[in-house]
């Protein structure tokens, strides 16, 4: 049988088990996080998506990945406070993970078979971004250089149905 996303689990930073058919009905944006990356003012930008559309379903999950230049020294602990702290970020950081490799975390396999990138399904940078509708279907792939603000159709889109 084919896995679908309400398959799949990850844990959060305090290492909460978090099944994704937990999340089933939402809009999820998953986007995976380092905070010494260029683009870490991105952190703020989904906080601003987060604070306007959560109480109409849309649910934000930050990973933290050290697969590109270290740019995530943090543990996942560390990294949730920092972003809290010095972003403002109240929507869910989960465990500091693998987004490609051998060691890619299950979830991030599946999001990379499921939308592919340009030349290639690896994530090649921090803050690639998918956008999961509330069927559990991956709609959208973003590239790390695009602003969290600049998917806000696509997150009303689907928050509409």
């Amino acid at each position: 049988m084919k896995t679908t996303f309400y398959d799949l689990s990850a844990q959060d930073a305090d290492g909460d088990h978090i099944q994704m058919k937990d999340l089933e009905g939402k809009v999820i944006l998953i986007v995976n996080t380092a905070s010494e990356c260029g683009f870490n003012n991105q952190l703020h930008e989904l906080e601003k998506l987060y604070k306007k559309y959560h109480d109409i379903g849309l649910e934000i999950l930050a990973f933290p990945s050290n697969n590109f230049m270290n740019q995530e020294p943090c543990s996942a602990t560390e990294a949730r406070d920092l972003y809290s702290d010095q972003h403002g970020v109240s929507y869910k950081v989960m465990e500091k993970i693998d987004v490609k490799g051998e060691n890619i975390h299950p979830l991030f396999k599946y999001l990379t078979e499921g939308k592919s990138g340009l030349i290639t399904n690896s994530i090649k940078w921090n803050f690639t971004k998918f956008l999961v509708t509330r069927e559990g279907k991956v709609a959208k792939r973003y590239a790390p250089q695009k602003s969290p603000l600049d998917v806000e159709d696509d997150i009303e889109k689907y928050l509409a149905g």
